[in-house]
C-alpha cells in the first residue's frame, strides 16, 4: 500500500521522506499483525527465513517434512519458519506546556510533529498500521492503529492540530498505554521527559512487560543542559507554575550537576529496560535524527 500520492503536511519534508523510504522502519522484537508484512512474528509461519526443526505430529502438513533429516535419523521432522507480519506504530506525543520551549527557532512540539509525521508516512507506505496518542495531563487524542490511506490522513491532521499546554501526566498516560494497546507494538514516545528517572523507569518497564518495542526521542535544547546564562533571569514555568527570578551564576553549578545526574540515571534505566533511546537537540534536523534511528533498527544479517 502506498501513500506517496498524498500531499505531505507542512511539518513533513518530501525530500526527507524520499531519502528515508529506502531504509525502512523495522521492529526490534517480533510483532503480531493482521496481514503478511516485513516484520518478524512470534508465530511460526511459512516465510523464507528458517527458524527451527520440530517433530512431526499427526495433522501437520506432510509437504513440510524434511526428507533429508528423515534420511539421517529415520525420524520425521517439520521445518518451521518465521512468519512475517505487519507492525503497529503507536506514536505518543507529549503535549505538556514545556513542549512550547523554543530557542530562537522551532519549538520542541514543532520537532516532535516533524518526527512523528515522518514516521507515520514511512510506516503507512510500507503497509504498517499507525496510531496517535496526544498526552497532556491525560490522553486528549486517541487514534487507534489502522492501515489505510484515509486513516493516515486523519493521523496527520491530528498531529498538525496538537497544541502544547498545561501540566504533564506523562507517567499516567504511559502506564495507560501499556494496558490499553492490546497487541504488541512499536511504541514511540516524543517528550522532554521532565519526570523523575525512577518514575520513568517504571513506565518503560511496564511497556516492555507488555511486549512492546519502546523507542524514545528525548527532546532537549542544549541551553537546558549547559545553563550558560550570565545575568539575573526570570525563568517562566511553561506548565503553569510560578516564575522564578534568580542569578544563574549562583545556581548554575548546582543545576548542571543535577542535570548530569539526571541524564546519567536516564542512561542507566533505558539500558536496563532495553529502550531504544535517542536524545534530540532542538537544532538537530529531523531527517538526520530519523536516519540514525532507522539505520540502528535494520535487522542484523545472519552469518
Amino acid at each position: 500500500m502506498s501513500h506517496r500520492a498524498h500531499r505531505p503536511q507542512s511539518f513533513v519534508d518530501p525530500k526527507v521522506l524520499a531519502r528515508l523510504a529506502g531504509i525502512g522502519l523495522h521492529a526490534r522484537t517480533p510483532m503480531l499483525g493482521n496481514v503478511s508484512g516485513r516484520h518478524r512474528s512470534p508465530i511460526r509461519g511459512s516465510s523464507l527465513e528458517f527458524a527451527e526443526y520440530r517433530k512431526y505430529v499427526a495433522g501437520d502438513d506432510p509437504r513440510r517434512l524434511d526428507w533429508r533429516a528423515w534420511g539421517r535419523s529415520n525420524r520425521f521432522y517439520i521445518k518451521e519458519f518465521e512468519a512475517d507480519t505487519n507492525l503497529r506504530l503507536c506514536l505518543i506525543v507529549d503535549t505538556s506546556g514545556s513542549l512550547n520551549y523554543a530557542a530562537g527557532g522551532a519549538s520542541k512540539l514543532d520537532l516532535a510533529k516533524a518526527l512523528a509525521g515522518t514516521l507515520a508516512y514511512l510506516a503507512a507506505n510500507q503497509g504498517d498500521a499507525v496510531g496517535l496518542y496526544g498526552a497532556g495531563t491525560e490522553f486528549h487524542t486517541v487514534i487507534r492503529p489502522r492501515r489505510n490511506a484515509a486513516h493516515l490522513r486523519v493521523v496527520l491532521e491530528h498531529i498538525a492540530a496538537l497544541k502544547a499546554a498545561g501540566g504533564t501526566g506523562l507517567a499516567e498516560t504511559l502506564h495507560q498505554a501499556a494496558e490499553s494497546i492490546g497487541q504488541r507494538a512499536l511504541v514511540v514516545i516524543l517528550s522532554d521527559l521532565f519526570l523523575e528517572p525512577d518514575e520513568l523507569g517504571r513506565c518503560f518497564q511496564h511497556l516492555r512487560f507488555r511486549k512492546h518495542d519502546v523507542a524514545v526521542f528525548h527532546l532537549l535544547d542544549q541551553s537546558e543542559i549547559d545553563f550558560r546564562f550570565d545575568r539575573p533571569t526570570r525563568f517562566v514555568d511553561l506548565e503553569g507554575g510560578a516564575a522564578v527570578l534568580t542569578d544563574p551564576l549562583l545556581v548554575g553549578r548546582q543545576y548542571r550537576q543535577a542535570m548530569q545526574r539526571y541524564l546519567a540515571d536516564l542512561t542507566t534505566l533505558v539500558r536496563e529496560a532495553a529502550v531504544d533511546y535517542h536524545r534530540v537537540n532542538l537544532g538537530d534536523a529531523a531527517g538526520e535524527v530519523l536516519s540514525r534511528f532507522l539505520i540502528g533498527r535494520r535487522p542484523k544479517l545472519k552469518k
